[in-house]
């Protein structure tokens, strides 16, 4: 059954027929995660117990503040805040022993290896920055896209309609194609490995020179000699090649009907 609800979203995504269909579910899972955050899911007790352990990653905090939800966001941000303060204030009670010990301590304790005074406060400062770094979004977008890398191994193994779909369509970008390669290997027969790593990187490379076609036309189309010549689909060149090398960053939603 899990497979069946998760095969749409990625049948979805294919049927798109845009530069990676992986770019177009991961940004259909954060727009979906972003939405719930900011609405009923904002007051169930697990989330918020989530939201102020983990807080969000810089990205996230400015998706959620570009949705113009302000009150929810603030209801978000009080209470990880309110634990935040709590955490830090063991942290930096510690860190100010530590500090006191290694200034106090004579030159060449300070200089021995593995000082204990000083590996503390490093210690500290990793938590600290285990702090600010942490995202529940990011943890729980990267589930559910796992979720969906077993689904689309479990298709292409499955449906004849959906390999042969793939394997004619644009490829994916890179960073999603290093994903595919790693799941490779522990969801497909070891016999099958080297015939999808063959199609991967055989489609990929075909895409990655249409690619450079598009984007060298848009360059000369700069060149006055070509200034009559059509564009042909290299308009949005730039875009799809930053998207195409780093994933889905930059120009138009890979999925057309949402906003950001």
């Amino acid at each position: 059954m899990r497979f069946h609800i998760d095969t749409i979203p990625l049948w979805d995504s294919l049927k798109l027929e845009g530069e990676c269909l992986l770019c177009a579910l991961h940004r259909k899972v954060e727009l979906g995660e972003a939405e719930g955050y900011l609405g009923a899911s904002v007051m169930e007790p697990d989330t918020r117990i989530q939201v102020n352990d983990k807080g969000f990653c810089p990205h996230h905090h400015a998706m959620l503040f570009a949705m113009s939800n302000r009150l929810g966001h603030a209801l978000m941000l009080e209470s990880h805040l309110a634990e935040t303060c709590r955490r830090t204030e063991k942290a930096f009670a510690d860190l100010k022993k530590a500090a006191h010990a290694y200034s106090d301590a004579s030159m060449l304790e300070r200089l021995k290896k593995g000082n204990a005074a000083r590996a503390d406060m490093e210690k500290l400062a990793g938590e600290i920055s285990a702090m600010a770094s942490s995202c529940v979004m990011c943890d729980s977008i990267n589930e559910n896209m796992d979720r969906y890398m077993h689904t689309f191994f479990h298709l292409y193994q499955n449906d004849t309609e959906f390999r042969n779909r793939f394997n004619a369509s644009k490829a994916v970008c890179l960073p999603h194609l290093a994903t595919l390669i790693q799941w490779a290997p522990q969801e497909l027969p070891a016999k099958e490995v080297a015939d999808f790593i063959d199609m991967l990187t055989s489609n990929e490379t075909a895409n990655l020179n249409r690619m450079q076609e598009d984007i060298s036309w848009f360059i000369k189309k700069f060149d006055y000699r070509f200034q009559d010549e059509p564009w042909y689909n290299s308009q949005d060149a730039v875009e799809r090649t930053v998207n195409k090398l780093r994933g889905w960053c930059v120009g138009q939603e890979p999925n057309p009907k949402e906003k950001s």
